[in-house]
């Protein structure tokens, strides 16, 4: 039913939230590579339930092998790179500078895609932009690597929605999904041994518990997607944004900074209208099992519908 639709996306953004909080927690005492690594180890026994029930089995090799192979390399940076822009920087700063992947969607879609992007569109890709410099205040405090992490993700996260538009519905999602899964897997626990350290048991079930979260608020996305119409739901993305002010004060000790809340305001209203003007019909299945930070979630705003 259509007015499910809004409560559900605001349910599952909310579990996302709180799956960023628990990656921040962990990343406390733990390097990121480990939590990545055991996050994604977790997620495998959930995805293989869910591919031996969508009888998806027939084949799994890719039919644009070096796409598919661009996307997997590219999830595992993001993942990477959000998860540590989400271990060192505040919450509340580091929505601001995931959700600039919608306005590098946008700028990329013309040359990449052919697709006519208007003048009021440019427009809000270049003000969102200024709100990107409003949050990093350069001069004032300098750029980190943390916020290098953001900005990457967001830019691997665009370039991944680019890339799946596109493919089109030429790949299946079974295999945009396992491939990206095991090179992440397999990457991970090649750099473990440099930074492993012994996890107990309770962290442990926390990273199952992130795993588990991934999938059920992807579960709800996709059923908000299928009830509402994609303009009213991808901006509630935005949501995140107090979420992430009030897990960073509750837990964390963070207080915004007014130049990150207004810097944020205009990254998130030059969102809010691009995306309200995509007419790209929303991903489905894609986005079931891997949240990766930000990289799932603004993947699954801009990538075509799977029906495979």
């Amino acid at each position: 039913m259509p007015q499910q639709a809004v409560p559900i996306a605001l349910i599952a953004l909310a579990i996302y939230s709180v799956h960023d909080a628990l990656i921040k927690h962990l990343g406390q005492t733990y390097s990121v590579i480990q939590i990545v690594f055991f996050a994604s180890l977790f997620t495998f026994p959930l995805f293989s339930i869910w591919l031996v029930g969508s009888r998806q089995l027939q084949s799994l090799k890719p039919a644009n092998p070096w796409a598919v192979g661009f996307r997997s390399v590219a999830m595992a940076i993001n993942i990477l790179a959000a998860f540590y822009a989400f271990q060192v920087l505040p919450m509340g700063q580091a929505y601001a500078l995931l959700f600039t992947a919608p306005l590098i969607v946008t700028a990329l879609s013309g040359p990449i895609l052919r697709e006519r992007v208007d003048g009021a569109s440019w427009v809000a890709v270049a003000l969102g932009f200024v709100g990107v410099i409003v949050v990093l205040q350069p001069k004032a405090q300098g750029i980190s690597l943390g916020h290098i992490a953001a900005l990457t993700a967001a830019l691997v996260s665009a370039m991944n929605s680019v890339l799946v538009r596109k493919l089109g519905t030429s790949e299946r999602s079974v295999v945009l999904l396992l491939y990206p899964m095991m090179t992440t897997l397999l990457a991970m626990a090649l750099l473990l041994p440099m930074v492993y350290r012994p996890m107990a048991l309770g962290d442990l079930g926390i990273t199952a518990a992130i795993a588990v979260m991934s999938i059920t608020a992807g579960v709800l996305t996709i059923q908000a997607y299928r009830r509402g119409r994609a303009a009213i739901i991808a901006p509630m993305q935005y949501s995140q944004m107090i979420w992430g002010v009030i897990f960073g004060y509750a837990f964390f000790s963070e207080s915004p900074a007014g130049h990150t809340l207004v810097g944020a305001a205009i990254i998130i209203l030059s969102g809010v209208f691009i995306v309200s003007r995509d007419q790209s019909p929303p991903i489905a299945q894609e986005t079931v099992t891997h949240h990766a930070t930000q990289i799932a979630r603004l993947t699954r705003l801009f990538a075509p519908r799977k029906s495979d």
